[in-house]
């Protein structure tokens, strides 16, 4: 299988539109504390209906700062941490933004992940028939799934990515990140982050761990940045999908013919080992572990270096005691919270939640960004503190459906981070902060693009 889509700018995901003109300049520390977002006025949603709640007039909003969620969700969250809202896509659902409550939604068995349920949160503008559209020929991958059909299809890869799995790959990420440091700094002493180094780094990885030819990372990184994009037509969303499914279901007819040592491969062998043998289930298989395996973690590179360079006093104390990394890759987690729509869910009965009952058939939107600067589980909440210990953090989820490659995620992070900062002690921005084109409207926040000079 050859390359596809090969550019000059090597398969960097390119902004939805023209770059939205930037407001007044930001730093790491200007997040709204809890305090000042309280001092606005509480604005009622009454149960039976969904109207505007902490200035919230459609959910979700963008994010115009890269160092903290919009300030309307710490206003949510002090004054009404269970509103009715109306949703960018057309429905409604309820916001719950406490951590406790966001933990209460996730873990409990009511409510479905399955996104074809008619109250199904809708982060984008699309019409029902659109969505009705996107479901044909798809089957539905394991984040839409409910028990126990989840159970069973998390069962199959959830020894590939536990953590004494993912520790023997330490070998693999130091290689892929050597050599793509390597290849950035050769000759040169400036690049831009994100398509040099952030994405190409957790994308070979996936790619090396699957089976998939990393020739098409340019094909599938552009995809998956506008499926992801609340800015892209439904239509857009729902081709950029069939084609990344398209592209998986030939490497797996491939592996059918052609196994090797790789994820998808021992998953097609288990399947005939048990006389089951399914080829969409692979596939449906693929897709999630390959978006999922990419856009995160790249995302999560460039926002890591944007704050270790905007917090020198860190970055220094990082470079002088590397074995404070780990506690660093889970406070950066925490402080960004990238993914957005991961943690919505249906209710199939009802449900109290913060005291206000969630009628059966309602959507939910458990809201991690909100959870994970909440000051009754964090002190100092909007401080980026890789001192703390935020291992109790929600950027991975919780319960049935949390992360199943978080340890990959913090092992790629982690090696990311160490190596880039040791290999170049004079890493810097050459832009400044309020300059740099954030991902306001996707679905999993990031950058795209973070110049920087060495």
């Amino acid at each position: 299988m050859t390359g596809r889509d090969d550019r000059p700018d090597g398969g960097r995901p390119v902004p939805p539109g023209p770059a939205v003109t930037p407001g007044p300049p930001v730093t790491p520390e200007q997040a709204v504390t809890p305090e000042q977002a309280a001092a606005g006025p509480a604005v009622a949603a009454g149960p039976a209906g969904a109207g505007s709640a902490a200035g919230i007039d459609a959910f979700p909003l963008p994010r115009r700062c890269p160092f903290g969620p919009p300030a309307e969700y710490a206003r949510l969250r002090a004054e009404q941490p269970v509103a009715r809202l109306p949703m960018l896509g057309g429905n409604t659902a309820w916001v719950v933004s406490r951590y406790a409550d966001v933990k209460q939604v996730l873990g409990d068995p009511r409510m479905s992940a399955d996104r074809r349920r008619a109250g199904f949160p809708r982060f984008a503008p699309t019409t029902e028939s659109q969505r009705q559209a996107s479901f044909e020929n798809f089957r539905p991958p394991l984040n839409w799934m409910d028990p126990p059909e989840h159970t069973a299809a998390r069962r199959q890869i959830v020894d590939e990515f536990a953590a004494r799995r993912v520790r023997q790959l330490r070998p693999l990420v130091e290689r892929v990140v050597d050599e793509h440091l390597d290849a950035m700094t050769a000759g040169r002493s400036s690049a831009d982050l994100v398509p040099s180094f952030s994405y190409p780094v957790p994308s070979r990885v996936i790619c090396e761990m699957l089976g998939v030819p990393y020739g098409e990372h340019a094909f599938f990184e552009r995809r998956s940045t506008r499926m992801l994009s609340r800015g892209a037509p439904a239509d857009e969303r729902a081709r950029c999908a069939r084609e990344i499914r398209d592209l998986l279901d030939g490497v797996v007819t491939d592996k059918e013919r052609h196994p090797g040592d790789d994820v998808l491969s021992r998953l097609l062998a288990a399947q005939r080992a048990a006389g089951e043998p399914d080829h969409e289930a692979v596939v449906s298989m693929a897709f999630v572990l390959l978006v999922a395996g990419h856009v995160t973690t790249s995302n999560m590179i460039s926002l890591s270096v944007l704050a270790l360079l905007t917090h020198p006093e860190r970055l220094a104390r990082l470079r002088a005691e590397p074995g404070r990394f780990p506690a660093a890759v889970e406070e950066l987690l925490r402080y960004f919270t990238v993914v957005e729509a991961a943690t919505a869910r249906t209710a199939t009965a009802d449900v109290t939640i913060g005291g206000v009952t969630i009628r059966a058939g309602d959507g939910v939107v458990a809201l991690g960004q909100a959870a994970n600067r909440d000051p009754a589980a964090f002190d100092r909440p909007d401080e980026f503190d890789p001192d703390r210990d935020a291992r109790h953090h929600l950027a991975f989820g919780y319960g049935r459906h949390i992360c199943p490659g978080q340890h990959l995620a913090r092992l790629e992070l982690d090696v990311a981070l160490r190596r880039l900062v040791r290999r170049l002690p004079g890493l810097r921005l050459t832009v400044d902060v309020d300059d740099l084109p954030l991902k306001e409207d996707g679905n999993i926040f990031g950058l795209y693009a973070l110049p920087v000079a060495w």
